[in-house]
């Protein structure tokens, strides 16, 4: 069985407001452009078996707004500490840690580290993924945890919808 991950970094966020950065905020162009993957998200085949969210207030609000389009739960939506890093090796190892039962996973992050993860374990090169912007890697693996090289299957950018 083949394994599949969605990246999604988070949406457009504010500067404007004196808050701690893991408090920021969605701006208006971030909830819309939220809204626009999340229309497209339910057009495709996959769903995710688990969605892990960044604490951070923009990643949550994300994630929040995906849900509910793909008709996910969203008492399942698990938030992740630990996904609050911008460095691609730290994500690595939280994906080596997904149960072996779950197929498809979404994890919504940030960047420097989203984009150099989705290039470290995709077929595409991206320069910059860019906020909302969804990239989908399969594995052809039956174990999260050896997961190396696979194939992008798909990736969505605002800016193209």
């Amino acid at each position: 069985m083949r394994k599949q991950l969605i990246l999604v970094r988070h949406g457009k966020s504010s500067w404007e407001f004196d808050v701690r950065d893991h408090d920021r905020p969605l701006i208006q162009k971030g909830i819309d452009d939220a809204h626009a993957i999340g229309k497209s998200l339910r057009e495709f085949p996959s769903r995710p078996d688990v969605i892990w969210s960044s604490t951070a207030a923009r990643a949550l609000q994300t994630a929040t707004i995906l849900t509910e389009y793909i008709d996910y739960d969203l008492k399942k939506l698990q938030l992740k500490r630990a996904l609050y890093t911008f460095d691609s090796q730290d994500l690595l190892e939280i994906v080596k840690t997904i149960d072996e039962n779950i197929n498809c996973a979404m994890l919504v992050s940030h960047n420097h580290g989203l984009t150099d993860l989705a290039n470290l374990l995709g077929s595409e090169r991206f320069v910059n993924v860019p906020t909302t912007g969804t990239v989908m890697i399969e594995f052809e693996s039956n174990t999260w945890k050896t997961i190396t090289n696979g194939k992008t299957t798909f990736h969505l950018f605002p800016k193209n919808l």
